[in-house]
């Protein structure tokens, strides 16, 4: 299949390519850079270094590489910055969204993945989160993403556009070839590495009095190469809806920093933090529609694989990616 993959220069975005990539897809990547890394995209992908604007040249690309299938990762994702700049996140995430959403449907794409997220949540009902819980975003990232879920819908009932959007949780590990390389890094295990590689004094703990059996925060990781697969099952025709990603399986902040010292062997530090505002206690995906439907079989679901990927790229790769 000829997929056209927006983002692909990011975290998230280089693995699912190189895994299209070596089940046999043609890929094209379109990135601005902003946030992904050239050295990123696998060399086998055709590489558009572009962003949208008003003057039409995003649907003359998308129309030009003309794809069976749009993979959608570009946005900005950063919850703190988004309570700060909330213009940016509409801008990115919406608008230039719905430019790329038009191109589609001039394109005659018949179908398009959205990389969502579990913000779209806000603090849950209940634990493990299904895709029947309302949403109520707590942040303008969240809103953003959820914006853009409604806008599917209505693309799918009036132009017919087939889509699967996935929520994801807590995307990590890495490829052999591809990891994780943030400009600002917010999430948990790259910046718990920091320490072992030598490149942080100690790591940090945000709240230690939680409901909790240790007092942290417990959150669900997934494996970046299991969150691809899900993106290749995803492009089979009729497969269509919203899914959770995640394994089912909550760690906490401390049970991640003693997984990433066991990894590692060596200590890790951690100064204790007061809470962050709106970090909920606990955050659990319920992926089992994803596994019923798509035929989703997660192949690391445990946290000691996860750790050891990472850890694996990060010591080939200590400052990340050379551009």
């Amino acid at each position: 299949m000829n997929v056209f993959v927006t983002g692909g220069a990011g975290y998230i975005g280089s693995v699912c390519v190189e895994e299209l990539l070596n089940a046999g897809h043609q890929v094209t990547v379109y990135d601005n850079l902003t946030e992904g890394h050239r050295s990123a995209v696998d060399p086998r992908a055709k590489f558009v270094f572009a962003q949208p604007g008003g003057d039409g040249s995003l649907a003359q690309t998308v129309a030009a590489a003309r794809p069976e299938a749009i993979l959608h990762f570009a946005a900005n994702a950063l919850v703190g910055e988004s309570m700060t700049n909330p213009g940016k996140y509409f801008q990115n995430n919406v608008c230039n969204g719905l430019q790329l959403l038009e191109a589609a449907v001039q394109a005659r794409v018949k179908k398009f993945v959205f990389s969502s997220t579990c913000a779209t949540y806000g603090p849950p009902e209940r634990v493990p989160i299904t895709e029947d819980l309302p949403q109520r975003p707590i942040n303008p990232y969240g809103e953003s993403k959820l914006m853009f879920e409604r806008m599917l819908h209505w693309y799918r009932e009036i132009h017919g556009l087939e889509f699967v959007a996935f929520r994801y949780f807590n995307a990590a590990g890495a490829s052999e070839r591809f990891g994780e390389h943030h400009r600002i890094e917010s999430h948990l295990i790259p910046n718990v590495l920091k320490v072992p590689l030598g490149q942080a004094s100690h790591c940090e703990i945000f709240g230690t009095d939680y409901p909790t059996p240790d007092g942290t925060c417990i959150r669900d990781y997934i494996h970046i190469i299991d969150l691809a697969q899900a993106h290749i099952l995803a492009l089979a025709p009729g497969k269509a809806g919203f899914y959770n990603l995640g394994n089912g399986d909550g760690y906490s902040v401390r049970q991640v920093i003693q997984t990433c010292e066991q990894v590692t062997g060596k200590k890790i530090p951690a100064v204790e933090k007061p809470r962050r505002p709106g970090d909920p206690p606990k955050l659990v995906a319920g992926a089992d529609k994803a596994i019923r439907e798509l035929g989703w079989k997660p192949k690391y679901p445990k946290l000691i694989d996860i750790v050891s990927t990472a850890w694996n790229w990060h010591k080939k790769n200590p400052n990340g990616y050379s551009d």
